[in-house]
């Protein structure tokens, strides 16, 4: 990995919402400033605001041409910073903003889980080749004819790792705090986040993709820590410790302004508080909000209600892309558990319809798990509730939180109520059914399609194909051991949970089996809505002559789906 970028620009661009006329590009810079992008024929202006000594803007540029690719560049009080003079960017093309054509089959990349650490042999002997860098070097034309850009990637969490560091991480902790004490080489506060974000973002070939290819994310366990959320005992846990308080209000602040903002279009970034506060201000000196901020990521980590970091989108009638918050909004009362509290499980109701082609859901966590996983979830959690006694409880417990299962599986109240509007959707009781219902997430280290219908017994029948899609890892491969076990869960068909296990859980409304996969490779795929059919890739880097600087993309699969 290349040293971290100097200068005015510290970070990006980052493009980030893109549609037919308008985008908006992120950046972090050295101190406070005025950041213009000029695309072609539009230029726009934007003023840093300030959080924990850290400088950011975002430009909102319109008035752009549809479905074109327009080169921009970026300035930082009057200096060129972007694109940059610097020797290991000599071979990419100029960053573009490329905005959609309305009509034109909609192309969107996902994945998720993505260690910040090095490109040479010995990190790719550890971590495998960075699929993303891999996507990056071919997009820019240095490792094969380019293909057609997807129109969106989808990152579905992990993009940082905060309790499990890179070396480079461990050493710039060590440089500031004794990583001896709480929370040890853990991240702990703000500053640590920022530094986490440059080492996942600045090399060359990453950092020229995420300037060019339109992003949105959400976060999962790993960006605040693994397992978070997973249960009313781990949170009392954790919320006992003398760290935690700091660490999740940082690491939510810190998604709010590195991931979290650049998700939404203007209309849905102008009802946040927060931002308008931003926007509107009009003073001479900067515009510092790290109190504020620290109050809203505290306020939502303990109110889950005060802050929706789910969004939605349209892109026209082809598409209506869902993101859900599968770790924030969780209810874990022992009493009342749910993945989604109420006020969002109503925010996914409303947006839960049809009158689209294809409505595309993402959620970092699965729906659909593996058959035998999913069983084994539900289980779990029927086991922790205490359907078998006070002891089968706090084994429940124990086995819950050691080996990860708090899927949705593990949230059957929630997992149900989902499983309910899909069926409703794809039976065409909410509007005219889609083509298709897919479901894109990570998480499981693990890439597969599986296709869903309906429980017999509901006498419902889809028109809507179903699909659960899952890309995972990015870069964070499967220890070995654990595929052999994957594999094994893949096998059949997830039959009525509540039936299997003595009506101990409820009945799923939904059946499914593993159409293809899975796969253990560090991929990246792309879904490209066509006509009558979803087309699905995945896509792997491979080191050819001991060229680790250049790796090549190789499709690891091909999955079509037909639809309507």
């Amino acid at each position: 990995m290349s040293d971290l970028p100097e200068g005015p620009l510290r970070l990006g661009p980052l493009l980030r919402f893109v549609d037919d006329t308008s985008a908006t590009i992120w950046v972090e810079t050295a101190e406070a400033a005025r950041v213009t992008v000029e695309a072609g024929d539009v230029t726009a202006t934007a003023r840093t605001f300030a959080a924990h000594g850290h400088h950011y803007a975002l430009v909102e540029v319109t008035g752009l041409p549809p479905g074109t690719k327009t080169p921009y560049r970026v300035h930082v009080d009057g200096e060129p910073v972007w694109p940059p003079d610097e020797p290991e960017f000599a071979d990419f093309p100029p960053s573009v903003v490329p905005t959609l054509e309305p009509g034109k089959p909609l192309r969107v990349g996902f994945g998720s889980c993505r260690v910040s650490v090095s490109h040479d042999e010995e990190s790719n002997a550890r971590f495998g080749i960075d699929a993303l860098r891999a996507y990056a070097l071919r997009m820019a034309g240095l490792t094969g004819e380019p293909d057609r850009w997807p129109d969106v990637v989808v990152f579905l969490g992990d993009q940082v790792y905060a309790d499990d560091t890179s070396p480079r991480m461990k050493e710039f902790i060590a440089s500031r705090r004794d990583p001896e004490q709480p929370p040890w080489s853990e991240l702990k506060d703000y500053q640590e986040y920022a530094h986490l974000y440059r080492l996942a973002w600045s090399d060359p070939a990453n950092r020229w993709l995420l300037s060019t290819l339109p992003s949105a994310m959400i976060f999962d366990d790993h960006d605040i820590r693994d397992d978070w959320n997973t249960s009313w005992t781990w949170r009392q846990e954790m919320e006992a410790t003398s760290w935690w308080h700091e660490r999740v209000v940082a690491g939510l602040g810190s998604y709010w302004v590195y991931q979290h903002l650049g998700n939404l279009g203007a209309e849905d970034r102008a009802d946040d508080k927060l931002w308008s506060r931003i926007a509107a201000y009009d003073g001479d000196d900067e515009l510092d909000v790290t109190a504020e901020l620290d109050e809203l990521a505290d306020r939502a980590d303990q109110e889950p209600t005060s802050y929706r970091w789910s969004y939605s989108r349209d892109f026209g009638t082809q598409a209506r892309l869902v993101v859900v918050d599968s770790r924030a909004a969780r209810v874990l009362e022992p009493d009342h558990r749910s993945m989604l509290d109420d006020d969002e499980m109503a925010w996914l109701d409303e947006r839960m319809r049809g009158d689209v082609d294809h409505l595309l859901v993402g959620t970092s966590l699965p729906l659909l798990m593996t058959p035998k996983l999913h069983h084994v979830e539900a289980f779990g959690e029927a086991l922790a509730q205490g359907a078998w006694g006070r002891l089968g409880s706090k084994a429940g417990e124990w086995l819950r939180q050691t080996a990860d299962l708090e899927h949705w599986a593990a949230f059957q109240g929630g997992f149900v109520q989902v499983a309910g509007m899909v069926v409703e959707v794809a039976s065409g009781a909410r509007g005219r059914a889609p083509r298709s219902v897919t479901f894109m997430s990570g998480d499981v280290h693990h890439s597969y399609v599986a296709e869903a219908w309906a429980d017999p017994a509901s006498g419902k029948r889809l028109t809507s194909a179903v699909v659960q899609a899952t890309c995972s890892p990015i870069r964070n491969p499967l220890p070995r051991i654990m595929q052999v076990a994957f594999k094994v869960a893949a096998l059949g068909k997830a039959r009525p949970t509540g039936r299997l296990l003595g009506g101990k859980v409820p009945r799923s409304p939904l059946r499914w089996k593993v159409a293809q996969g899975p796969w253990y490779d560090n991929n990246l795929a792309v879904l490209e809505l066509q006509e009558h059919r979803l087309h699905f890739w995945w896509s792997r880097g491979e080191v050819n002559d001991g060229d680790h600087d250049r790796p090549k993309l190789h499709r690891v699969a091909t999955v079509d789906v037909a639809t309507p």
